[in-house]
């Protein structure tokens, strides 16, 4: 069994690898829109007592999720175009990701926060993602750093923490262009 698993891996690395090298190259172009889900956070859910305005009271970047906002900003600023615009959710984690991985005040933008539970108000939500990344014509890059809820609901990709997925319009939805993760 163990010879199966090490097997898979040298087999999926390749995989990786390649899609984490075709959304630099998409990147050092500029002009893209990424979806960057937050930094490695503590725990799985917010706290009972959560307060948007009071981050205590949420989850927050980890110790090893600052190290990881730090190397993604390291990392665009040496392998991508300039960042011409960072829009945040409202939450402590993806505002905490922006300012340590960009060294930026990101702009927020409700639309990133965690997905509405309504599915009416979800499917706005989403709407208004789409059509801030429809309105998108800049030479370097828009960054909206996010939550995996809202990449898989726009994508279909379940992304891990501070993974990046490159999208362009496409149709009434997005087309994934590239991913990079770290």
């Amino acid at each position: 069994m163990p010879r199966i698993i090490f097997a898979l891996f040298f087999l999926v690395m390749p995989v990786v690898a390649q899609a984490t090298e075709a959304g630099w190259a998409a990147l050092r172009e500029g002009g893209h829109v990424v979806l960057l889900s937050h930094a490695m956070a503590n725990g799985t859910t917010d706290p009972a007592n959560f307060d948007i305005a009071v981050c205590t009271t949420q989850r927050n970047l980890s110790a090893r999720g600052k190290q990881q906002a730090r190397k993604i900003g390291a990392l665009f600023g040496a392998r991508a175009a300039p960042v011409d615009l960072i829009l945040s959710s409202n939450y402590c984690r993806c505002l905490d990701t922006a300012r340590m991985a960009f060294e930026s005040e990101p702009e927020p933008f409700p639309a990133l926060d965690l997905p509405k539970g309504d599915t009416v108000e979800k499917a706005a939500q989403m709407a208004e993602i789409i059509g801030r990344i429809r309105d998108y014509s800049g030479s370097g890059n828009l960054i909206m750093i996010t939550h995996g809820q809202n990449i898989q609901n726009l994508t279909g990709i379940s992304p891990h923490a501070g993974e990046v997925v490159i999208v362009t319009p496409d149709g009434d939805g997005l087309r994934v262009l590239g991913r990079v993760r770290f």
